[in-house]
C-alpha cells in the first residue's frame, strides 16, 4: 500500500523556522521525483519545491526562494522541506508529491501555521 505521511507543521511565530518531513513507503522512493506543494484557504494549491531523482537539482517557488530548502534520503525514503524565515503568507496546509509518470502520489498534509 502507497503512503506519504507528512510530518513537523504547527504553528510558529514570523521569522521562526519548521522542518517538514514526507515519509514514503510502498513504492519505489529512489526511483521518484519529490515536491512539496501547499494550499491556503480559499485558494489553489501551489508547487513549493522540487527535487529530482538522479543529480538531486532543485527548483522553488520564486516565493520561498532562498527561506526553504528541499532535501531527500533515499536510504530512509523520506523528503523533507526546511522552512526559514517564515511569513504569515507561508500558512497552508504542506503536501508531499511523488511524481514517476504516469504515477502520482500524494499525502495527507500537514497545517503550517504562521502568527504571532
Amino acid at each position: 500500500q502507497v503512503q506519504l505521511v507528512e510530518s513537523g507543521g504547527g504553528l510558529v511565530q514570523p521569522g521562526g523556522s519548521l522542518r517538514l518531513s514526507c515519509a514514503a513507503s510502498g513504492f519505489t522512493f529512489s526511483n521518484y521525483a519529490m515536491s512539496w506543494h501547499r494550499q491556503a484557504r480559499g485558494k489553489e494549491r501551489e508547487l513549493v519545491a522540487t527535487i529530482t531523482i538522479s543529480d538531486r537539482s532543485t527548483n522553488y517557488a520564486d516565493s520561498v526562494k532562498g527561506r526553504f530548502t528541499i532535501s531527500r534520503d533515499n536510504a530512509r525514503n523520506t523528503v523533507y522541506l526546511q522552512m526559514n524565515s517564515l511569513k504569515p503568507e507561508d500558512t497552508a496546509v504542506y503536501y508531499c508529491n511523488a511524481v514517476q509518470s504516469p504515477n502520482t502520489f500524494w499525502g495527507q498534509g500537514t497545517q503550517v501555521t504562521v502568527s504571532s
